[in-house]
Order: structure tokens, then sequence, then C-alpha cells
């Protein structure tokens, strides 16, 4: 049976030789519509597998390539890139939709990655970006993709109509390249990305307030030992972490290593994070729609919405779409007791009619000329918003043109557990001991909260390099409350202070969470956590004392 194929306008007007409707952003192509269907050919050519020799240092990269029946010279399509998970490789089949709605595929193994060459550097932008960028010349050198134009309507050879995809790994190298292009030469070859359950900081996902994330920074590890080659730093940094039960940030308790012997994998990781493009004034400017998970305990939600915030100039995000989902990097977990641990699997109702069909739509949209893609998603999906953020029980989605602004709440006093009572506030020991849950008063169902809390206070220590977790939960007492999306967040003393004035500022996980008639919003005290499993102080036992503790909630007016 022949297959029949959806061709855009766009598409369909190159067939017809109408070349100079190729896309580029703002270049003032007309906004068409849907297309029509047009019978093309039998059956997609079979894959391509062949290598790319990388600009960087010559290595060879390894790809697939699927070009869509009906793609020629005379009818050139868009190409979609598609990239791997840490550990990963390359894809050597599927891909149906997206050739079926005319866009090519290529499919790439990232360095130190199964047959590609190199070592993985985690998203070098001398490295793996350059890596990319290879790819991209690649791809624009295939008579059958189509290519950008300019104002003046003049092809850019270089320049495909360029698209990106993938989740964690393979979104860090969408971010990563398009910001290097952006630093390089004030521009990116991308159209539009996709990234999926990615890093802002990767410092700061690894490590939160400098404590290690042991049970994800251990899986990372074993699946590159047993997949990878990866950058002798990382294994220095791993095995100097697990001998000391610190994070390798090349200092000794936040002073200066004398010896230099501590690796340092904070600067190493900073530099292959968006974090570190913003802080230079570089920002990405193209549309994204972007896809985080609000349970994942690795990049958890604050990383994409930082990123969304950050990374994209005002421009770009008012062109773009943010959409959560229960899932992504998750692994069981049993302590503290969490909420809807059902939901944790990865339902999406946010995303409408599924994630991988909202991207074709908004990349074809892209394809198609239109300079607000953002726009004509919502417009076809009623309800769709800039924010789609899915609550922790599975069922919901929280739709928001904007964040909201966060809301100042206090905290109760009454402590049932061990802890030990102090002057306006209460004490617990680090290392060992049960979670605490504090009321936070104020706020009670019905309510919606959806953001990012700031928890803020004074906090006293005895002992070297004290730490503690802290989450939100969510019950009808304290003798209920269950933690929201797996989130704890560690703040971190390295010196000892008894003084219970000195203050702090600590960002906990994001949340996204309806509230029922009769049920309220605790915060969640920990000393432990398998996430964290080796996060206590290995030097002196202690305590960690806290006062006039508030939290900062993003309330849902």
């Amino acid at each position: 049976m022949a297959r029949l194929r959806t061709l855009t306008t766009v598409a369909l007007a190159a067939a017809l030789g109408t070349s100079s409707l190729a896309l580029a952003p703002g270049a003032g192509t007309p906004d068409a519509g849907d297309g029509v269907v047009v019978e093309v050919c039998s059956e997609h050519p079979a894959p391509q597998e062949t290598t790319v020799t990388s600009r960087a240092d010559g290595i060879a990269i390894d790809i697939t390539v699927f070009r869509p029946c009906g793609a020629t010279a005379s009818s050139p399509v868009p190409v979609i890139l598609h990239s791997h998970g840490w550990g990963g490789a390359k894809s050597t089949s599927g891909f149906g939709s997206e050739l079926d709605a005319a866009f090519g595929v290529v499919s790439i193994t990232q360095r130190g990655h199964g047959e590609t060459g190199g070592q993985a550097n985690t998203q070098n932008p001398e490295l793996e970006a350059q890596d990319i960028k290879s790819v991209i010349d690649f791809v624009a050198a295939l008579d059958w993709v189509r290519k950008d134009v300019d104002g003046e309507g003049v092809t850019i050879a270089d320049d495909p109509v360029l698209f990106a995809m993938g989740g964690s790994y393979g979104g860090g190298y969408q971010t990563i390249t398009a910001l290097t292009e952006i630093r390089e030469s004030g521009r990116t070859r991308f159209n539009a990305l996709a990234p999926e359950i990615t890093w802002y900081d990767l410092p700061r996902s690894l490590a939160p307030s400098g404590v290690a994330r042991s049970l994800w920074n251990s899986v990372l590890y074993a699946a590159g030992v047993a997949r990878i080659d990866m950058h002798p730093i990382i294994h220095q940094g791993f095995a100097w972490g697990s001998t000391t039960g610190q994070w390798p940030d090349g200092t000794v308790l936040g002073q200066p290593d004398p010896s230099g012997s501590v690796p340092d994998l904070d600067t190493f990781f900073h530099e292959h994070s968006p974090v570190a493009f913003v802080e230079q004034g570089h920002r990405i400017d193209v549309p994204v729609l972007w896809r985080q998970g609000s349970n994942d305990t690795l990049f958890p939600l604050n990383e994409g919405l930082d990123n969304f915030a950050y990374a994209l100039t005002d421009e770009a995000r008012q062109r773009s779409v943010f959409v959560s989902f229960n899932g992504g990097h998750t692994l069981p977990s049993a302590y503290p007791s969490l909420r809807n641990d059902p939901a944790l699997g990865g339902s999406d109702v946010c995303s409408v009619d599924g994630f991988g069909a909202l991207r074709l739509e908004f990349f074809r949209d892209v394809a198609r000329g239109v300079d607000d893609p953002s726009r004509t998603l919502m417009a076809r999906h009623r309800g769709l918003s800039r924010y789609n953020l899915m609550t922790d029980d599975g069922a919901g989605c929280i739709r928001l043109d904007a964040l909201p602004e966060r809301d100042t709440f206090e905290l109760g006093q009454d402590i049932d557990n061990p802890a030990q009572p102090i002057d306006n506030g209460w004490m617990s020991t680090s290392g060992v001991g049960a979670a605490t849950q504090v009321e936070i008063e104020g706020l009670a169902g019905p309510a919606t909260v959806a953001g990012i809390p700031v928890l803020r206070g004074n906090v006293a220590t005895i002992g070297v390099d004290q730490r503690m977790l802290f989450g939100i939960s969510v019950g009808t007492s304290m003798a209920d409350a269950q933690l929201v999306h797996a989130q704890v967040m560690p703040l971190r003393v390295v010196t000892p202070s008894p003084d219970i004035s000195v203050p702090f500022e600590l960002e906990l996980g994001g949340i996204t969470v309806t509230l029922a008639e009769g049920e309220k919003l605790f915060l969640t005290v920990t000393p432990v956590s398998e996430q964290f499993y080796s996060h206590g102080s290995v030097r002196t036992p202690g305590w960690m004392g806290f006062t006039d503790l508030a939290v900062d909630l993003p309330v849902v007016d």
C-alpha cells in the first residue's frame, strides 16, 4: 500500500519549485494552512549509517541518516537532529512520525559513546559542541535538505532548516551547541529546540549546596564505567568523593587545596552548563518547547524553569512553551515517605496528545515560517499556556501565562519528633535521626502552589561540615504529611557557628501541587535521605539549630 504523507505548505511549495518560501525565523514566510495530503511514494528509504569527522580533533562521529520519501534536491525538507542520554547511542530505526511529516532525522552517537571516538566530556563547548557543529555542516551539504534564507531571500548554503530533540544528555547537546554557536558567531543554525529533562547548572544538579546526590552520582558513574570512555577527571572526582564524603570542587571544606590533589569537578561541569553562557551574556534566541520532570530527582523542575527563565532571550521565551510531567530521572525512594508514589512513573496530561505529537506540531509550525509557534500551538490546543505544570497526583495540569510571585509564610514551632526545642526554634542532630514535620502556617486547601519555594531563617551549628535536608510535604497533620515530588534539598554549613543569628536562604525543589479542602503544607526536615546517602558529616557528629524560619511559596491566585 502506498504511504500517504502530509506535506506542509512550505514542503509542497518546494516540490513546485517555489524555493523562496524557505523558512527562517522572521524571514517573512506567510502563515500558511495545515497542508494537504499528497501521495508521494510507497516507503521511506532505508536509513544510512555513516560517520562525520569532528572539526575539534578529527574523531569519527557515528550517525544514522533517515531521509523521508520524496525528499530530493528539487523538493528539500527540514531535518531534526536526535541524540541519546548518558550511556546511550544513536538510533538505527524508528522516527516514522517525523518521516511521515516530511522531516529528515539524523541520529547521533556522542563523543565517547558507542562507536564514536574520543572521551565523553559532558558537553564541552570545545569538543561536544564542535562535534554537533560538524554534523550540522554535514547535514547542510546534503542536497535534499532545505536551507535557510537571509532577509533578502538568498539561500544560506551552510545553514539547514534544523531542529533538535532528545532528553537528559540528549537535551544538553542542544542547549550547549546552540549557545556555543551564539557565542562564536552571534547566531545559531537551529530553528527551534525541544530539550527534555536536562540541566541548567550541572554542578548544582549533581551536588546542590556542595552536597553530592550520592545515589544518582553512583548510578551515573556506574553507567559510564560500563558504556562510556569518560574524561579522567570524572574517574578522579568520583574516587575522591567516595573516599572523603565531600564533593570534589578543588577545595578542602571550602578552603583552597594546598596540595592541588582535589579534583575540581565544579569548574569542569560549570563550563559545560547553560548558566556559564548566561553569565557571559549569551542566550538562546530561537523558540523552544521545553519539557522537564516535576519529580525528576537528578535534574529537578528547578533546572527546567531556570533554563526557561534565564537561558532564553525574552523574545525567544515569548515564542516558547514549557511543559512538565511526572517522570524523568526517578529512582525508588522510601524515606521520607512520598505522597502519590504511584504517580512517579510518568503520566503526562499537560502535553495534550503526548509530547512527541506536540513537538512535531511545534517544529512543523516553525518550518512553515510561523513567527510565534507558541501562539499557534495554544490556539490549536485550547487551554495550553506558556507554562503547563503537571500536578503531583498525575491527574491535573496547572496552566499559567506566568509563574506566580512568591508569598511569605511563617513556620510553626511545634515539633513532633525527637528534636530538642530551643528558644523560638528547635534543633536536631545531623547525619542521623528522624524526619521533622513543621507546619507552614497561613495556607490551607483549597489552594494551588506551582514553582520554586525558598526557605529562609537563621541557623547555628556544632560540628564541622553539618548538613540537613529540606522538602515540602502535604497532609492534614504532621502525622500524615508526605513529601511532594520526592524532592529534598540540602543545607550545608561548613564552619561551626554556635551563634543562632547566622542567616541562610535555600532554594527548595520545585513543586506543582493542588491542596484539597483540609490539606496543609509542611516543611519536612530530615538528616537522612537515600538520595544523599553519604551526605552526613564524616568528620564530627553535631547538631543544627534553626530559628525564625519562613518559606516563600509561589501560590497561584
